[in-house]
């Protein structure tokens, strides 16, 4: 029976060296202030060790060193290495989870005791980790490239517009009786459902020009830069998961508008619509509002209904419109 690494060895692969700093000694070697760099590891989302415990290796000074600098030559400002760090901490603590889980799949050997089944996943980790931080970086530039291009995009259309608040199409896609189903089905089977609807929800809104904002699971938040997008985005959705996987009807709300973009996630009332239509809509559909309505006039391939109007809290009265597909020349717009 193999033995189960303990965490020091663990860091040792794949930090490239044991911890052997002290907080003291990082914050001389790195040339910075304790409050700082006691900021800057809290926003990573990592806990403050022990003041004479050596926690901390060769790679965790150069990373402090580095951002001391780029304070002290003015790129940066405290708030804004503070924001930064916590971005990246946040968008890695969930990247190391869903990797390590992939991993763990990878390594698993059934005739491994399982005290000793982290020996492989370890082994996996390192024999990857150049491949795998090749690929990190090079996706990391792509995803940085086009939100920037993005942003020029909006600055560019509209010059009164500010760099985090401006128009976007909001949707809202989740799993009907996602409650009753979690009862019916195992942690095992449930987890393949919220997979296999994640997984199926991802192809179709990079598919069609969208981007996932965050998954809740049972639900997912998108945003589309044009109503056509978003559309065709919400149709295949809500007609389109369940050819590819088997999980219940879903239905889907929509609303255009202008939304705070901040720290990766969209925020305001547009946002809000759309959370309440989707739980307006009848499952294997999809709402719009009416500021999305008057987008689609003119645009081939979609018809929208008035439906009856509905009183939302916090929102006062909605009127939805039911969005199909049209074999016909235009959007129809009836009651």
């Amino acid at each position: 029976m193999s033995s189960r690494p303990d965490p020091k060895e663990i860091e040792a692969v794949l930090l490239g060296g044991e911890a052997r700093y002290t907080r003291e000694e990082v914050v001389r070697l790195a040339g910075t202030s304790p409050e700082l760099a006691s900021r800057i590891w809290r926003a990573l989302g990592f806990a403050t060790r022990g003041e004479d415990t050596p926690a901390y290796t060769d790679s965790d000074v150069e990373a402090m060193r580095v951002t001391a600098e780029l304070l002290r030559s003015g790129t940066l400002t405290e708030e804004a290495a503070v924001r930064l760090a916590r971005a990246m901490g946040q968008t890695m603590t969930r990247l190391a989870e869903w990797q390590t889980s992939i991993l763990t799949t990878l390594s698993y050997e059934p005739e491994v005791d399982l005290d000793g089944h982290l020996g492989p996943l370890v082994g996996l980790a390192k024999e990857l980790l150049p491949d795998v931080e090749t690929l990190l970086l090079h996706i990391w530039r792509r995803q940085l490239a086009a939100s920037v291009s993005r942003s020029l995009a909006v600055q560019e259309q509209r010059e009164d517009a500010s760099p985090h608040y401006f128009p976007l199409v909001v949707g809202f896609a989740d799993l009907v009786s996602f409650t009753a189903l979690s009862r019916e089905l195992n942690e095992v089977g449930l987890a393949d459902v919220v997979e296999g609807f994640e997984a199926t929800s991802a192809d179709i809104v990079a598919s069609c020009g969208g981007r996932i904002v965050k998954t809740l699971g049972d639900e997912i938040l998108y945003v589309a830069d044009n109503a056509r997008q978003a559309a065709d985005i919400a149709l295949q959705l809500a007609a389109g998961v369940k050819t590819h996987v088997e999980v219940p009807d879903v239905r889907v709300g929509l609303a255009y508008g202008p939304v705070l973009a901040l720290l990766g996630d969209v925020f305001g009332i547009t946002v809000n619509r759309a959370s309440r239509l989707t739980s307006f809509a009848r499952p294997g559909t999809v709402l719009i509002d009416e500021a999305l309505a008057d987008q689609l006039k003119g645009e081939d391939g979609f018809q929208v209904v008035a439906v009856r109007a509905r009183h939302a809290h916090g929102l006062g009265q909605l009127q939805p419109y039911a969005l199909r597909r049209s074999f016909g020349a235009n959007v129809s717009l009836r009651g």
